[in-house]
């Protein structure tokens, strides 16, 4: 397997799910926009994973769902039974679509608007505070007395909560300090070994 990543991105749910997992496998940094990483994902998007198999793989969700389901010994697939399975990929879809995309508007608020003026551009990134702020109320809700996304045991869903949460560390203003137990997992989440050594790999 080898996964295509940017350092920072949302790849970095991947990145460390791979860890978990144990199998080997190549990582290789890629900038965005490149024209021979377009040749291998027209959408030149990270992340983006050769399974290995003869085909590729992209989107966060899929690729890390694809990866729980290959590697069942891993046990990072959130349980078996249909009601653990739905919670899964209710959180996976909130993930998905809710918070990360929260965050485009902060990162890039000249997609969201026709204007250039720069007044105009702060409008857009208080909006994405906003609705980030009320995306990060309902995990920090949800984590009350959690230590895990889903289940009592570690998942692809821990991974994949790590760069979003990392995000908001870092661009909120006043950090994690509104939201505690989101904070509580992160930190636990930052202390984890492969964690760490996937930072360290990524720079």
């Amino acid at each position: 397997m080898k996964l295509y990543y940017s350092p920072g991105a949302c790849s970095l749910a991947v990145h460390i799910t791979l860890e978990w997992i144990g199998e080997p496998y190549e990582a290789q940094r890629v900038k965005l926009g490149d024209p021979e990483f377009l040749k291998i994902n027209p959408a030149g998007a990270v992340p983006t994973l050769d399974t290995g198999e003869g085909w590729t793989l992209t989107q966060a969700g899929a690729v890390l769902l694809y990866l729980a389901r290959r590697f069942p010994q891993a046990d990072l697939g959130g349980g078996e039974t249909p009601r653990e399975q739905a919670e899964l990929e209710r959180w996976s879809h909130f993930f998905t679509g809710d918070l990360h995309p929260a965050f485009f508007p902060l990162f890039m608020p000249e997609r969201y608007t026709v204007s250039k003026d720069p007044a105009a551009l702060h409008d857009v990134r208080e909006a994405a505070l906003l609705q980030i702020r009320k995306r990060y109320a309902l995990l920090e809700a949800y984590m009350a007395g959690r230590e895990f996304v889903v289940g009592n045991k570690r998942s692809i869903l821990d991974a994949y909560s790590f760069p979003l949460v990392r995000w908001g560390a870092a661009k909120l203003p006043g950090g994690l300090a509104a939201y505690p137990n989101v904070a509580s997992h992160h930190r636990r989440l930052s202390e984890d070994e492969a964690v760490r050594l996937v930072l360290a790999d990524e720079g």
